[in-house]
């Protein structure tokens, strides 16, 4: 960063953000690091206030939805809580959306002999005419929830890692996660 006439000049930090909007509590804000159909996967980093590159996926493998993180949590794993998001055409990365949540997939990574929580929050962008309808994530049915099983598994072998799913609930339990997380 850079200073100019005292005072520091640099790229936003949307990690400051609130977690949920101002103008309707029940609405989820996400920052979007991941547009879905990318191959490229997009991290926020904090200290540099940048969205970096930090890895790129296999041909024919791809981010199924859009991915994201609910700004001012930490999470178990040290990052803000993760978010999927469902809408109708993918997003760009630092793209802040309003989102309806709709469950949490809870989830645990290994690592040799560590293990870790890795819950991902599973939400509809506001304004999603495709989407309008799903109310929680049981609207999605079991073979949803199979598929993103599938490529989580397959993206955390990418990095010598296991992922499996331990449950899969409602927008409840979502909401709790995200309120545990604020920081």
């Amino acid at each position: 960063m850079s200073k100019q006439n005292g005072a520091r000049i640099g790229l936003a930090d949307p990690t400051r953000l609130k977690s949920f909007d101002s103008d309707d509590q029940q609405l989820l804000r996400v920052v979007i690091e991941t547009p879905k159909g990318s191959r490229n996967k997009f991290a926020f980093d904090p200290d540099e206030h940048i969205f970096e590159l930090k890895k790129v996926l296999p041909a024919g493998m791809a981010f199924p939805y859009d991915f994201g993180f609910v700004p001012s949590t930490k999470a178990d794993d040290g990052d803000p809580v993760d978010v999927l998001v469902l809408m109708d055409e993918p997003a760009f990365p630092g793209c802040v959306l309003s989102c309806r949540v709709i469950g949490v997939i809870e989830g645990e990574e290994f690592e040799k002999k560590s293990k870790e929580r890795n819950d991902r929050i599973v939400a509809i962008e506001k304004d999603a005419h495709s989407w309008a309808d799903v109310k929680t994530i049981d609207d999605l049915g079991k073979e949803f929830c199979d598929e993103l099983e599938e490529f989580f598994v397959n993206y955390r072998k990418l990095s010598k890692k296991e992922y499996r799913i331990l449950d899969v609930k409602g927008p409840g339990q979502a909401r709790k996660l995200v309120k545990s997380a604020m920081r």
